[in-house]
């Protein structure tokens, strides 16, 4: 089942260079895999841990994942990334969601 346009958030310790960066990887993998996105929105990990719930996916360095626990008891699918620029990882997860098609 193709979901609504989605929601990302994308979260990295400080919320400038990396997230930006990130969100310009998930807009790759998205565009590749044909997934309809409404917003990808790109923050700090203090807004994003907050936020988070706001959100179908939200994408964070790997070693941030535990904080996220909120957001995915409430839903949100949180995606933990080892390499934050690697568009081929976030494919790989992408594919590993219900979000992507089949």
């Amino acid at each position: 089942m193709m979901p609504k346009n989605l929601k990302i958030l994308v979260a990295c310790t400080n919320g400038a260079g990396t997230s930006l960066m990130m969100k310009m990887s998930v807009e790759k993998a998205t565009k590749e895999l044909g997934i309809p996105v409404e917003k990808i929105h790109h923050c700090a990990m203090a807004e994003g841990k907050s936020s988070a719930s706001q959100y179908d996916i939200a994408f964070v360095p790997l070693n941030f994942i535990d904080m996220f626990k909120d957001a995915q008891k409430s839903g949100t699918t949180v995606i933990g990334l080892r390499n934050v620029l690697s568009a081929e990882e976030v494919k790989q997860k992408l594919k590993a969601t219900d979000f992507a098609p089949k």
